[in-house]
């Protein structure tokens, strides 16, 4: 397996590698030791799944009491995959990091606590699965707007389609401090 770094610290592209034979290909996906040797140590303790259409566009989230790491994965389709740093004191808030992940290119996307997450349909559906280091907590549930000016995200969409939750979103800047996670360097 290879990692790359990104622009924002912490946040890794993983590269399995790939088995191809007549029969189809092989992948080891996740292996706990080798992914803690390559720097990632999280202990995952939920798996999710989500299917969506063309154009669905689910974010900006994050938990601030149970923040959440998030290895990401595309097993069908394809999405536009992004993290945002909203780490308050962060030498990269508001800064954010896309990344093309496709059921074809099986690159997977790691996200450390303290970063929004979402994403963007680019294929007809797609299907994202990731493991998250925390569970989820419905009322530790955040969100950023997802074209928040200051931020600038280019999802290469005008109007994608979105939940009603995720349509109330504020921006970055008018979230109160409290409700955004610190930075502890």
């Amino acid at each position: 397996m290879k990692i790359a770094d990104t622009s924002l610290p912490g946040v890794k592209v993983l590269e399995p590698d790939v088995f191809i034979d007549k029969r189809g290909f092989f992948i080891e996906s996740y292996h706990k030791k080798k992914i803690a040797e390559l720097g990632i140590k999280c202990d995952f303790v939920q798996d999710n799944h989500s299917k969506s259409s063309r154009g669905i566009l689910r974010g900006l989230h994050y938990q601030l009491t149970h923040p959440q790491a998030k290895l990401l994965r595309v097993i069908s389709g394809e999405v536009l995959d992004v993290a945002v740093d909203i780490r308050t004191g962060s030498p990269a808030f508001g800064k954010w990091h896309s990344e093309k992940l496709t059921a074809e290119n099986k690159k997977q996307l790691f996200i450390p606590r303290g970063f929004a997450h979402g994403f963007l349909v680019l294929s007809d559906t797609a299907e994202v699965l990731y493991k998250c280091d925390d569970f989820y907590h419905e009322e530790d549930d955040y969100g950023i707007a997802w074209n928040d000016p200051e931020i600038g995200i280019d999802w290469g969409v005008e109007e994608p389609m979105l939940s009603d939750k995720d349509m109330k979103n504020p921006l970055l800047s008018q979230m109160p401090k409290e409700q955004l996670p610190k930075y502890t360097g």
